[in-house]
């Protein structure tokens, strides 16, 4: 088995999320109007709201990659952050989201597959210029996961959009 490079990863993972979210903008787009906006009697948000969750994070991560959202900070000499595959078994199955990233109480529906879109824009366009060195060199500091190098950034949107979309389709029920 060869190893990757920085720009044989990039690609493999920007291919990941774009079927991801593929996937996802798909489930979102087939719902009636009535579906998509109609939140879980147990509690938690419609369909429509996760949309507008996964954009909003989805822009933060792109935003982690390019240097636009400034949280990146270089990891300290000789500490190298977890692998992906150690990260991503550590996720609890469920995550409070941010204040900045809880969604309104009724998002309009088009306005989500609008910012779904730009948003998925930005984090392919943001992976493809993910420099090699910066991918290794900065990280994030999740209250839950800790350190998350941006080289992971891509497999986290990527993993994040996958469990939505499952949830949408508890919520939707299809």
């Amino acid at each position: 088995m060869s190893i990757e490079t920085h720009a044989e990863r990039i690609e493999r993972v920007r291919r990941e999320y774009r079927e991801a979210h593929a996937r996802f903008v798909a489930r979102l787009d087939g719902a009636s109007p009535e579906a998509v906006t109609r939140a879980p009697a147990e509690g938690g948000w419609s369909a429509v709201q996760i949309g507008w969750h996964v954009a909003a994070v989805d822009a933060t991560f792109a935003g982690l990659m390019t240097g636009e959202v400034p949280a990146a900070k270089e990891l300290p000499e000789g500490i190298s952050a977890k692998p992906w595959s150690e990260i991503v078994v550590a996720i609890p199955d469920k995550i409070e989201a941010g204040k900045r990233v809880q969604p309104p109480p009724s998002p309009d529906r088009d306005e989500v597959m609008r910012s779904l879109a730009e948003s998925a824009a930005k984090v392919d366009a943001a992976l493809a210029g993910l420099a090699e060195e910066r991918a290794a060199r900065l990280a994030i500091t999740h209250p839950v996961l800790g350190a998350v190098a941006l080289a992971y950034i891509g497999d986290w949107a990527t993993s994040h959009t996958i469990r939505h979309n499952a949830q949408a389709k508890r919520v939707l029920g299809s």
